[in-house]
């Protein structure tokens, strides 16, 4: 489970790995009282307690909701999904295919992008132009990567996920060989530091885990 931090519009923000969705949510009602639930069409669940908190849950894949939405959604959760990983920094990528939290298929590489420098004038217009073509030059290759890893994979995905250098990202994926990659891409953006395979390896826990967000009655909330 990931540290709980400020959400965007009030409240606080966390994952919950889904094999832990159902103690969770005792834990929840043993603290806030009995459950109202609500059920966005595109399977978010909104929960209202008793004593005026609201939470929020967004599954990680699509799922049917039935008539007891969180039983459903805690059953749905812990199941498989084939999911694809596309990581992105400057000088750095790394792809990945997954069955359930099992890396199957990856790639990690790298290439030189020079770092800042203080100089200015000509020689600056010089190195900026350098740097800019260094980092087409990874996102090109980051885009070849990606086709040749993940492209063969594409029909039996249930989502692609994404992290690093959000800009680099979307880049990656306006090659139009990776249409169908795009498509596919689920928010929100996975929290990631340099693209390495250990990094690429911890990626499962975020992406299978379920999304929450708590809103607290009080001052604040």
């Amino acid at each position: 489970m990931t540290r709980s931090r400020p959400a965007a519009g009030g409240g606080r923000q966390l994952r919950v790995p889904a094999e832990r969705l159902g103690r969770w949510l005792d834990g929840v009602a043993a603290r806030h009282g009995t459950f109202g639930t609500t059920v966005d069409d595109d399977g978010t669940v909104h929960v209202s307690c008793a004593d005026g908190t609201a939470v929020t849950l967004r599954a990680p894949f699509a799922w049917t909701p039935g008539a007891a939405p969180l039983t459903g959604l805690t059953t749905a959760v812990r199941q498989p999904h084939r999911a694809a990983v596309l990581l992105v920094r400057r000088g750095r990528w790394a792809v990945g295919v997954f069955d359930g939290p099992d890396l199957v298929a990856s790639k990690v590489d790298s290439r030189q992008v020079q770092g800042r420098t203080a100089a200015g004038g000509w020689s600056q217009r010089r190195f900026a132009r350098r740097r800019g073509h260094q980092t087409d030059a990874v996102v090109a290759a980051a885009a070849e990567t990606a086709a040749r890893v993940l492209l063969p994979h594409a029909a039996g995905l249930a989502a692609v996920f994404t992290g690093g250098d959000r800009g680099l990202v979307d880049e990656v994926l306006a090659d139009r060989r990776l249409a169908p990659l795009a498509e596919l891409r689920r928010e929100p953006a996975l929290e990631v530091g340099e693209p390495t395979k250990a990094v690429l390896l911890t990626t499962a826990d975020q992406f299978r885990a379920v999304l929450v967000r708590i809103r607290e009655p009080g001052p604040g909330a």
